[in-house]
């Protein structure tokens, strides 16, 4: 299967996530969200960023954990299964495309400003741009995209420190009036669309080169976007009257004019496009990004998946989610908003929920490197909050969410059920519960695979022995003599002894020097006539095994090879104390459901290669 592209760095997708959100967010939205809440709409705003941050420390640690295209749909679906996977990814899909398209419908008309052609018309044609520029290459729309954020941060600077000083504060004298909680939740549910270019960030993991950058640009994005829509809206409340504020489409252009005349009207209305471009721009590049992993997990058409040969893009679907948002131009915005935002926090509920379910399965592999603070008591304060957050949009968004999530399951059942084994980490959990075997080995394997890639681990040696060595797993206590003679036949067939040899060697080897190195690890090393020859064999006895002076031991490594190979015997020496003084290192072997996992837990520690 080809690749995409891994061309993002830090900059970029700080500069991505800022860019998908400084839109909509507040330049379009704060006029409409004054007329649900009033004076009190910037506190909507920052409100609605503080309860961001749950769903974006989860995301942070799931997409670490697995950095693939497609974000919200992969994770949720290695988390609760296909079907729920294939819900939230479309409702994803669907949520960044109907950002895109009122970014566009912003563009349109902060266009109708400065410019005398038809709006629509330069709408379209963005659109058609940024699908060219998505076409060749993420690492070059990552950079298209810095570029409007300096030009973006430069003028809304430039807004705020000339404004700030005509703020007319009788303009806050309903200020007490309009503080009602209700009101606030309501328009914080509105805005909430706002803060969606995070998400858009997580469908760009497997196109990142290092995902421990995610979550340092995807915080920091979230803190640099909260407080400036926090100021910028305030100062836009404070220097415009609420009668030519309330329910306007232009309302920062309409706040330069006031404050700063003609010339700030049409430099803020220039900020309106280049920032409504930029969101157009992300939302094609993440939205895209959709399909082509629902379509690698059979849940779409094949034809989603195809690259471009040269750009390593998916092309096919790049293509259909622009056409899908210069359609959506034509719909309503007000519910394009509400729909959108009820569809990002149905997406924050489940990353909260997967996490939850990713970590109660303890699988081996699931080795994210950014976990979410406060653990589960940050997920599952998260969950309620959203959950009180969609009730306070309103019935009429429900009721669309809900047909779009009807239809998405209508896919799945009709379409990928027959089509998809995928193994999910719920089954895990309710594995525990039941005390039932329910589960294999694919998804240990899959999250296997997804570690190997993302942490660039290249087989070394001992890794290929370790791949094929023979292991043992005895849930009773035995002494040493026991378990060599367990193992001396098989041991001995692989390296061309008898098995009484291979036991007598151990035996003697142990009389002489005991092989304990620790209080839970032994390595017995013996050495064997011939050439070439060297072998591995892995056992886990979670009674332990009786070496010296009672002492019993759950781990261990026994070292078998010719004379030839004692550089490598002390290479081997090395890996293995390197792995069993990793973190968490004995909790794992204990708690691993199979041999597979304890060959898992040794090749993917972090040691010298």
């Amino acid at each position: 299967m080809s690749k995409l592209e891994k061309g993002l760095k830090l900059i970029d997708i700080y500069s991505i996530a800022i860019g998908s959100m400084i839109s909509s967010g507040v330049f379009l939205l704060p006029g409409i969200a004054y007329g649900i809440c009033g004076t009190t709409v910037s506190i909507s705003y920052l409100f609605a960023g503080l309860m961001s941050i749950p769903g974006v420390l989860s995301i942070s640690e799931l997409v670490t954990a697995m950095p693939k295209a497609g974000g919200g749909y992969f994770f949720v679906t290695r988390s609760l299964g296909a079907g729920v996977g294939t819900v939230a990814g479309i409702l994803s899909w669907f949520s960044l495309i109907f950002k895109a398209t009122f970014a566009l419908i912003g563009l349109s008309v902060y266009s109708e400003i400065i410019f005398s052609l038809n709006p629509k018309l330069i709408a379209i044609l963005i659109c058609l741009v940024f699908l060219i520029i998505n076409y060749l290459g993420v690492s070059k729309a990552g950079k298209a995209q810095s570029v409007l954020v300096l030009l973006l941060f430069a003028i809304l600077s430039y807004f705020f420190f000339n404004s700030a000083g005509n703020i007319d504060f009788g303009n806050y004298s309903t200020f007490i009036k309009d503080f009602d909680i209700s009101r606030i939740l309501s328009a914080s549910g509105f805005v909430f669309v706002s803060y969606g270019g995070l998400l858009k960030v997580a469908s760009l993991a497997e196109e990142t080169r290092d995902s421990r950058m995610i979550p340092k640009g995807l915080i920091g994005a979230l803190l640099t976007v909260a407080v400036l829509y926090t100021l910028i809206v305030f100062v836009t409340v404070g220097v415009l009257p609420g009668e030519n504020l309330f329910n306007s489409l232009t309302p920062i252009s309409d706040a330069a004019s006031a404050s700063m005349g003609i010339k700030g009207k049409v430099l803020l209305s220039i900020a309106a496009i280049i920032a409504f471009t930029s969101a157009a721009n992300v939302g094609i590049m993440s939205a895209s990004r959709y399909p082509y992993a629902l379509s690698r997990d059979n849940m779409f058409p094949k034809i989603f998946q195809r690259l471009s040969a040269k750009y390593k893009t998916p092309f096919v679907s790049i293509i259909v989610t622009g056409l899908i948002v210069i359609s959506g131009l034509f719909l309503n915005l007000n519910l394009l908003v509400e729909v959108a935002s009820t569809s990002l926090i149905l997406t924050y509920i489940l990353a909260n929920f997967s996490v939850i379910v990713m970590r109660e399965s303890r699988l081996t592999n699931y080795k994210p490197q950014f976990r979410a603070p406060m653990y589960p008591y940050l997920q599952i304060a998260g969950i309620v909050f959203y959950l009180f957050l969609i009730y306070e949009i309103g019935l009429e968004a429900i009721i669309a969410t809900v047909v779009f999530m009807i239809i998405s399951f209508f896919v799945y059942i009709l379409y990928g059920r027959a089509k998809n084994n995928q193994e999910y980490a719920l089954l895990h959990v309710i594995e525990r519960i039941l005390n039932k075997e329910l589960t294999g080995i694919r998804l240990e394997k899959e999250l296997r695979n997804i570690l190997k890639e993302r942490d660039s681990i290249k087989e070394d040696r001992f890794d290929k022995l370790v791949k094929k060595a023979l292991v043992f797993d005895f849930e009773s206590s035995m002494t040493y003599e026991k378990l060599y003679k367990e193992i001396s036949d098989k041991l001995g067939q692989r390296i061309g002894l008898s098995g009484g040899e291979v036991y007598n060697l151990l035996c003697d080897k142990e009389k002489r020097y005991s092989s304990v190195l620790g209080d839970n690890i032994a390595i017995p090393h013996v050495i064997v006539e011939g050439e070439k020859i060297f072998d591995v064999v892995i056992v886990r006895n979670k009674e332990g095994v009786v070496f010296e002076e009672n002492k019993k031991i759950n781990v261990i490594f026994v070292l078998i090879g010719s004379r030839d190979e004692r550089n490598f015997h002390l290479k081997a020496l090395s890996a293995i104390a390197q792995v069993v003084n990793s973190k968490d290192f004995y909790k794992k072997w204990m708690e691993a459901k199979n041999p597979q996992v304890l060959k898992d837990i040794v090749m993917l520690s972090k040691r010298q290669r």
